[in-house]
């Protein structure tokens, strides 16, 4: 039996799944914490990799390898393969004048053509040139420029300060479509100068390796191992690797019609197609998937954890916090949550807070509450679903995964919301299964076809007025 080592490195923690390569079957699991906070050193995610890894019972039988991981997080390096400072997150909306700046000087239309994207605040253009406008010393010592899950490629092949071969650094297109200095065409140099605000020609970027292209890693290569990786017999195939998305993409096996829908730290929805999407809006972001194909997205970075805020001002878990929302009717008595606790993406507001409204006495239960922030939550990724499909993106099932997934109210009033059928795949590590799944196809020339098992949502009564209730609501 060939097994195959799939990561998930998150903004929460880092997930290891070692699987066989020709039934997906899992054999062994590991997994470690990341730091909070939307500025991270890498080193964090090192260790948490190895200890996940080392929790996972190791690499010494592993034929390949395979990193996923949170996308657009500026890792900045200097020549001598050292970080530069502490990694900008996907969620730190620090650059959000940043991104204003770049699209005022580009043009949204023109870089919606050339990288897919409009910048937000999210994106690793945006981060590099907050970089150089606020700390110009640390910009000029940018040599390279790697994202959260090809700089962990790197070590874990054997490269860092000790051996510093920039050259080596790879990506893959799903990645380096979330730069926003990428496009169909390849890297975008004079919008990455335009970000640093000098000429960026020399800066090293990860080459982008095709979806079935691997590389080896340090024990192939006849260098010293890095201590996760091991040394020995073995010559272990790695895999380009995913943006987190195009990971889960994977893992679900999803195909054109498919929408999915996941709620964790962050809530996106995003659709598989077979051609580019340009949003010009910036609305929906025109990634690149891991195999081959097309990942029109939106994001929202609240999703998850309004649902456990809502549940600690209650007072209950969050089997409590279903049972309530189940005992309210749709559309909570009136009352509407805009759920922009940590600003938001989509709509780009990064400096917009939290608003409940439409409370009178009546309306104003816990039963109404607890119904109001999984509506609130699941009608901005429901306006996401509507902006993709206003790209002509088809869209006949929505995949629901995650962990808020497995709430009864998030199913049921998901089906309420939604106009299109709802399912939800068993509870797995979809990101860490597609890593796992991208390793199998670089091992054995074949894409796998493990898929998921997904149940349709039962009782569903759509009714996506609430949705509509819930925009004009919108201030």
């Amino acid at each position: 039996m060939a097994l195959v080592m799939g990561v998930d490195s998150s903004t929460q923690s880092c997930k290891v799944v070692i699987a066989d390569a020709a039934t997906g079957e899992v054999v062994r699991t590991g997994r470690a914490a990341h730091p909070d906070g939307t500025e991270v050193d890498p080193s964090a995610w090192w260790d948490a990799l190895r200890a996940a890894i080392a929790d996972a019972g190791g690499l010494a039988d592993v034929e390949a390898w395979s990193i996923a991981g949170q996308q657009h997080g500026m890792v900045a390096l200097d020549d001598a393969g050292r970080v530069v400072r502490d990694a900008l997150l996907w969620n730190d909306t620090r650059s959000a004048e940043a991104a204003a700046d770049l699209t005022a000087e580009l043009g949204a239309s023109a870089l919606a053509e050339r990288t897919g994207l409009v910048p937000v605040a999210s994106f690793t253009v945006t981060k590099l040139r907050w970089l150089a406008d606020h700390e110009p010393v640390n910009a000029a010592r940018v040599a390279a420029v790697a994202l959260p899950h090809d700089w962990l490629t790197w070590r874990l092949r054997g490269y860092g300060p000790d051996r510093p071969r920039l050259d080596e650094l790879v990506t893959d297109r799903s990645d380096a479509s979330g730069t926003g200095y990428w496009g169909a065409t390849g890297y975008d140099r004079k919008i990455l100068s335009r970000a640093l605000r000098r000429d960026a020609a020399d800066v090293v970027l990860p080459r982008v390796l095709s979806p079935h292209e691997h590389v080896s890693d340090a024990a192939a290569s006849g260098a010293a191992a890095s201590d996760a990786v091991g040394s020995g017999a073995v010559v272990r195939r790695v895999a380009p690797g995913a943006g987190d998305n195009a990971g889960a993409a994977l893992g679900l096996g999803a195909r054109i019609g498919d929408a999915v829908v996941s709620i964790g730290t962050s809530g996106t929805v995003f659709a598989v197609t077979d051609a580019p999407v340009r949003d010009a809006s910036g609305t929906v972001a025109g990634f690149a998937d891991a195999a081959g194909g097309w990942l029109p997205l939106i994001a929202t970075l609240n999703a998850a954890r309004v649902l456990d805020a809502t549940a600690d001002l209650l007072g209950v878990d969050h089997e409590g916090l279903s049972a309530l929302a189940l005992a309210a009717a749709p559309g909570a008595g009136g009352l509407v949550l805009q759920p922009w606790f940590e600003g938001e993406r989509t709509p780009n507001r990064p400096d917009a807070t939290a608003t409940l409204f439409g409370m009178t006495l009546a309306g104003t239960t816990r039963e109404n509450l607890a119904r109001a922030a999984i509506e609130g939550v699941l009608c901005g990724l429901a306006f996401g679903l509507d902006a993709i499909r206003a790209q002509g993106v088809e869209a006949t099932r929505v995949l629901l995964i995650g962990g808020a997934a497995q709430s009864p109210a998030v199913r049921a009033i998901a089906a309420e919301v939604f106009d299109v059928p709802v399912s939800v795949p068993e509870p797995r590590e979809y990101v860490a299964l597609g890593a796992a799944a991208q390793a199998a196809w670089v091992l054995t020339g074949s894409r796998p076809t493990w898929g998921a098992h997904a149940a349709p949502v039962t009782d569903r009564k759509t009714m996506p007025e609430i949705v509509t209730q819930w925009r004009e609501r919108m201030p």
